[in-house]
């Protein structure tokens, strides 16, 4: 505890005694004019409207320079009226673009492509944001961006209603852009927003943004926006309510049922989504009998760990401001993670209803509130959840925050958790610390059920670094969290034992930035990062350390080459690869080298290559992922991905053979209609899976899916299962 204390008042001493670095906010000004012309989104430029709107002549270099201006010219205007901010941007060009898909919200596919971005702080205090894309293809993205530590992070699992459209010339390529003010959240009585366009030139391999600043830090990093100054102050946007009814159907059928009811199964169903704003910056997310059968099937993994996979949160009644919920903990330690509500072991649990308020009270505080209710299924019994998270602006760029969770069953069961965090950010952006404790309960009382630490990171412009230390008790339980570690599988006594643990991360990065222009390496440097992991008695359990180089080309291949040593005092028996006889309780040493290479992503034909040999535990294991991937510009794009694991232990404790295989095929017959098909075959789980979707956005943020789903054994292929659903939602504007 003394070295805690001592490392947070090191920390926090450095951090205020470290340079500010000039304010680009109050260098970069854009100034935005109200327009009473009509401006049609049409990807021409001769509306009226235009005339009225101010101009940015020139964005600059961020990567790989971060200096001096692009070689091609990007143009950017901006205006408004009663309902929309528009944005017209010109991005000059030979004509020879990259569009990786035209599918929407496809985050590999709108950075590999020649794209446009717009991201937006309407409270203009550095903590979350909106981003808006698209690509020369006229691919959509939207996403909300959100401060984790000091990074930007963004989920484009966000989905709003905003129109664009994209017109390709000889020797530039026109966006429109129109974001009604009804998507976004804003405080009225604030004047000055943060703003940031982004371009992304692949033929060049490069990215240009308006405001400049070093490249260390990513284009949307929200510490480095410039300031949109409005004219007047913005008006609330008017309509309060939207409604969003689904009807859903399908056919069925359970090929395993023991009971011998093998007939297709009809249903059909109903719901409701509502969207209530407030106030300007505080909006109520309603839910009634939901349905989420159009979620995109979760990507099958071999896991050869000893602990639980993380899967992300897809569902979209769960993302609007959910980092308000879930931007709490450590890695692989979050207190609250949604995905564990309506959703046990892969099966869906009925959400009966459901409410969320969140966003903004004020330009320093925002809250969020979420009350869900499920239902019985089987031998799950229905559970009422509640969450609520607090996060307060403080000093210039750090944030106060404090989490409460409550699950309550019927009777006296239930589970509970709260804590509080404080992250402090330093206004440069190049330091960051959070300290947090957190607590669980249980309707058991049960001690030894907290969680506390601190993590924190340095960004220079070659060298980065970071730190985490957490301690973890073994009854700190997580029933709507994410926390797999404390958990440890007996494979004799076929029993969980619970068992606490302190975590010591420190890492490194260190890049070279080549100044000779004729080299072809962007950027290349070494990694190093040590994971600790002691027993509550302070003996070891696990270490693990790395390091490794790597090579980032200027035609976007790149060349990793890594070794990793690992020392593990196993706890309990353990069965890795479902042998007859599990590993011993023992202390195990070995290592593994890792090589990846990934071609140049801009080329019709793509592919990558990861080997991994070395020892295993008390054997050796031989790993190799590749893919393929062949783009049809830009209507098509056809992916194979193999991943090959042999593991021999030691004799008289086993060995397999695994193989994971996935088929991705992915149609845009345009920028509206998509269908995804995805082949998964997994020797590990024993299921071959197909799952395909189609989907027409008919009308902005109304959609028609059709999904097909077959599960198979991997022996014999027979059958388990059937599924064909179809899904309509209506987006009403009340």
């Amino acid at each position: 505890m003394k070295f805690f204390i001592a490392f947070i008042l090191s920390m926090s001493s450095t951090m205020l005694l470290a340079q500010n670095d000039s304010e680009t906010r109050d260098q970069f000004i854009f100034g935005l004019n109200r327009t009473n012309q009509i401006i049609d989104i049409d990807g021409s430029e001769a509306d009226p409207g235009w005339i009225d709107a101010a101009k940015i002549d020139h964005l600059t270099n961020h990567w790989p320079v971060d200096t001096g201006n692009p070689d091609a010219l990007t143009e950017v205007w901006a205006v408004y009226d009663n309902e929309f901010i528009y944005i017209k941007a010109k991005l000059y060009d030979q004509g020879q673009r990259v569009v990786q898909s035209l599918r929407r919200d496809n985050r590999e596919a709108h950075w590999n492509s020649d794209s446009f971005t717009v991201i937006i702080d309407p409270f203009n205090n550095k903590q979350s944001g909106f981003f808006f894309g698209v690509n020369a293809g006229g691919a959509q993205m939207e996403a909300l961006l959100s401060l984790d530590g000091g990074d930007t992070e963004f989920d484009e699992n966000w989905d709003n209603k905003w129109y664009s459209e994209v017109k390709a010339y000889d020797d530039h390529w026109l966006v429109e852009m129109a974001i009604p003010f009804k998507t976004l959240r804003y405080g009225t009585q604030l004047s000055e927003w943060g703003i940031n366009f982004i371009r992304g030139d692949m033929q060049r391999n490069v990215f240009s943004t308006w405001t400049q600043f070093p490249l260390n830090y990513g284009g949307i990093d929200l510490n480095f926006m410039g300031t949109l100054k409005w004219d007047d102050q913005p008006k609330k946007a008017e309509g309060k309510v939207v409604l969003i009814p689904y009807l859903a159907g399908g056919t069925n059928r359970n090929f395993e049922d023991t009971e011998g009811q093998t007939n297709y199964q009809q249903e059909f169903d109903g719901g409701l989504d509502a969207k209530v704003a407030i106030t300007g910056s505080l909006s109520l997310d309603l839910t009634l009998n939901p349905d989420f059968s159009n979620v995109d099937v979760d990507q099958q993994v071999t896991n050869l760990t000893r602990f639980s996979i993380f899967f992300p949160e897809r569902r979209n009644f769960f993302l609007e401001n959910g980092d308000i919920f879930s931007n709490f903990g450590s890695w692989q330690i979050q207190p609250f993670f949604s995905r564990t509500i309506g959703l046990s072991k892969g099966q869906q649990i009925p959400i009966n209803y459901g409410a969320r308020l969140t966003g903004n009270l004020t330009p320093n505080l925002r809250i969020g509130v979420m009350n869900i209710q499920t239902g019985d299924l089987d031998e799950i019994v229905a559970n009422n959840y509640t969450v609520a998270a607090v996060h307060q602006r403080v000093l210039k760029r750090s944030v106060l925050k404090a989490l409460f969770i409550n699950r309550q069953a019927d009777g006296n069961d239930f589970g509970r958790n709260g804590g509080i965090e404080f992250n402090y950010v330093h206004p440069s952006g190049r330091w960051d610390n959070t300290v947090r404790f957190h607590a669980a309960t249980t309707d058991e009382g049960l001690d030894k059920n907290t969680f506390y630490g601190f993590s924190g990171g340095y960004r220079g412009r070659h060298l980065r670094s970071g730190w985490s230390f957490d301690v973890v008790g073994e009854n700190y339980i997580t029933e709507l969290g994410f926390n797999p570690r404390i958990n440890n599988f007996d494979a004799i006594t076929e029993q969980t034992i619970r068992q606490g643990y302190t975590r010591v991360n420190p890492w490194m990065v260190y890049r070279f930035i080549p100044e000779n222009e004729n080299s072809k390496l962007n950027q290349h440097g070494i990694r190093t990062w040590h994971n600790l992991w002691l027993n509550p008695d302070n003996s070891l359990n696990e270490r693990g350390h790395g390091i490794a180089y790597d090579f980032i080309f200027k035609n976007t291949s790149e060349l990793r080459i890594n070794r990793f040593s690992r020392e593990i005092n196993l706890p309990v028996a353990t069965n890795l690869i479902g042998a007859d006889n599990p590993l011993p309780v023992a202390n195990y040493q070995f290592s593994e080298f890792f090589v990846n290479y990934l071609t140049d992503r801009r080329k019709v034909l793509s592919a990558d290559l990861r080997v991994r040999y070395g020892d295993f535990f008390n054997g050796e294991r031989l790993g190799v992922i590749t893919g393929l991937n062949i783009r049809a510009q830009p209507w098509g794009t056809f992916g194979i991905n193999y991943e090959f694991n042999k593991v021999e232990l030691a004799e008289g404790f086993g060995e397999t053979t695994l193989h994971l295989l996935r088929a991705n095929t992915e149609i845009s017959f345009s920028n509206t209609m998509f269908w995804t098909t995805a082949i998964q075959y997994n020797s590990q789980s024993e299921n071959y899976n197909i799952f395909s979707r189609f989907q027409w956005r008919f009308k902005p943020m109304s959609d028609f899916f059709l999904v097909y789903t077959d599960n198979y054994s991997t022996e014999g292929l027979n059958i388990k299962n059937r599924q064909i659903v179809f899904k309509v939602t209506y987006w009403l504007n009340m």
